[in-house]
C-alpha cells in the first residue's frame, strides 16, 4: 500500500517544529480521476493537513503523497476562457515593458498545454515551455510551443542555460505551490534568469484562503500556501529579490503575482503588500490558528444545505470536475446521493469519475438535458463565467450553489 511520508522540516527553510493549522483527515488525491468503467474499488486516500512554519511563515502540508503527475495528468489549461484572458494581458504587458522581441528569450514554467507561450510566439518572441505532464507537453507541441518534457529545478535550469542561454523572462504560474523541493526549484529560477531579468510567479495566497475560507483549496498537489512574506523569505536564500507585488481578487479566488529579480529594488505596492501582511498577524502562528473551526462552520453549513435541499426532492449537479472539488466533495462528504453528475468543458476528464465520491463527469451539455434544479459551482473561482455560459439554464429555473466563503443560493451573476 502506498504511504505518504511525513515532513519534520519546513519545505523552504528547513526549520523544525512545524505548528499545526488545520487537518482535513484523509482524500485521495484530486486530480487522479478514474475511468468510468475502472475497478469500483475505492482510490487510495492520504493525509491532508497543514502546517505554519514560524521562522519564515511558509504555510505548507505536513505530508508528501506520491504519483501526484501520471502520465493522465488530467488538467489542461486552455479550456478556462478567463484564464486565457488574464494571461494574455499578461503577455502583451510584458512584451511592452521590457521591449521583447525576436532577440529576447521566454521561459515559462509549469508550461501546461501552451496556453500562455501561444501569446508570445504570436507576438514574435523565442519562447520555450517546461512542464511535467506528457499529456499536456504533447498538446503543446501541437500546437506550435517549443517544449520540454520534465521537472524544472538546477539541473534542467543549467541545461536549457548552457543551450539556449540565460532567459530575460521566466513566468510560473500556479506552479510553486506545487513543488515539493522548493530549494531545487528556486535555485533553478536563480539560475536560469538574466542578471537584468525578471521572474513573474503567481500563485493564489494564502490570505485570501483564510479570510474566504476557501478549504477547498486545500489538496496534495498544493504543498504550500503562499504570502508575500513567505516568497521574499523564499526567493532571498537565493540572491534573489521581490521587487513588486500585482493582486487579481477575482482570479481563482484572489491571485497575487510575485516579481522577483536580481536587484534589490522594491516597488511601493510591494512594501504595502508586505507591511500589510504583518499588520495582520501573517508571520505569526495566531492569524491561522482559528481556519479550523471556521472550516468546520461553513463545511457544516454546506452540508445542511445540500442534504435538505435533496430531503425536498431537488436535483443537484456540480459544475467544475477541479482539483477542488475534489477537495470538497470528499471533506464535506457528498457522494452521488446528493450530488449526481459533474460537468466539465475539458474533454480529457469526461468519461471519468470524481475520486473517492465517484459522480460521472460529463459534457456541460446534460445540463439542459438533464435541468438539475441547483447547479454547485465545484469551480467557484470562474463563477462568473459559468454562469455566462449556463445563461439558458438559468433562464429555465436553474439555480446555483456557492460553496464559500459560506454556502449560498444565487440565481445569476450578480
Amino acid at each position: 500500500m502506498q504511504q505518504a511520508n511525513r515532513r519534520t522540516r519546513c519545505r523552504a527553510c528547513a526549520r523544525e517544529e512545524l505548528l499545526p493549522v488545520v487537518d482535513l483527515g484523509y482524500s485521495p488525491i484530486a486530480n487522479e480521476l478514474p475511468l468510468a468503467e475502472s475497478d469500483p474499488k475505492p482510490e487510495p486516500r492520504f493525509p491532508l493537513e497543514v502546517v505554519f512554519c514560524p521562522r519564515c511563515a511558509m504555510v505548507q502540508l505536513a505530508h508528501d503523497a506520491p504519483d501526484l503527475f501520471p502520465d493522465d495528468y488530467p488538467y489542461y489549461s486552455s479550456f478556462s476562457d478567463a484564464l486565457l484572458e488574464h494571461s494574455a494581458a499578461h503577455v502583451e504587458n510584458l512584451i511592452t515593458a521590457r521591449g521583447l522581441g525576436a532577440d529576447s528569450f521566454v521561459v515559462e514554467v509549469a508550461s501546461n498545454d501552451g496556453y500562455l507561450l501561444r501569446s508570445f510566439i504570436d507576438g514574435g518572441v523565442p519562447s520555450l515551455g517546461i512542464d511535467a505532464a506528457p499529456g499536456p507537453v504533447a498538446a503543446a507541441r501541437e500546437a506550435g510551443v517549443e517544449s520540454i518534457c520534465g521537472f524544472f529545478g538546477r539541473e534542467l535550469a543549467a541545461q536549457v542555460r548552457e543551450e539556449r542561454g540565460p532567459a530575460d523572462v521566466i513566468i510560473a504560474n500556479n506552479v510553486l505551490a506545487h513543488v515539493p523541493d522548493l530549494d531545487d526549484f528556486v535555485g533553478g529560477l536563480a539560475l536560469l534568469i538574466s542578471d537584468d531579468g525578471v521572474i513573474t510567479i503567481e500563485n493564489p495566497g494564502v490570505r485570501d484562503l483564510i479570510r474566504h475560507r476557501e478549504f477547498d483549496t486545500i489538496y496534495h498537489e498544493h504543498y504550500c500556501y503562499l504570502s508575500c512574506l513567505s516568497v521574499r523569505a523564499l526567493v532571498e536564500t537565493h540572491g534573489l529579490h521581490l521587487q513588486h507585488v500585482d493582486y487579481f481578487p477575482d482570479m481563482h479566488g484572489g491571485t497575487l503575482r510575485w516579481w522577483v529579480g536580481r536587484a534589490d529594488t522594491n516597488t511601493s505596492e510591494a512594501d504595502a503588500f508586505l507591511s500589510g501582511e504583518l499588520d495582520l498577524g501573517m508571520d505569526r502562528h495566531q492569524f491561522y490558528a482559528s481556519f479550523g473551526d471556521a472550516i468546520d462552520e461553513n463545511r457544516e453549513g454546506l452540508r445542511t444545505l445540500l442534504r435538505g435541499l435533496r430531503e425536498s426532492g431537488a436535483t443537484i449537479a456540480g459544475y467544475g470536475a477541479a482539483a477542488k472539488g475534489a477537495t470538497l466533495l470528499n471533506t464535506v462528504g457528498l457522494g452521488t446521493d446528493v450530488v449526481e453528475f459533474v460537468v466539465d468543458r475539458n474533454v480529457h476528464k469526461q468519461g471519468r469519475l470524481m475520486p473517492g465520491t465517484r459522480q460521472p463527469i460529463v459534457d456541460p451539455s446534460v445540463i439542459l438535458d438533464r435541468q438539475p434544479d441547483y447547479l454547485l459551482l465545484l469551480a467557484w473561482n470562474f463563477r462568473e463565467e459559468i454562469m455566462a455560459q449556463q445563461a439558458e439554464y438559468a433562464a429555465r429555473g436553474g439555480r446555483f450553489i456557492v460553496p464559500v466563503p459560506t454556502p449560498q443560493v444565487v440565481e445569476d451573476a450578480g
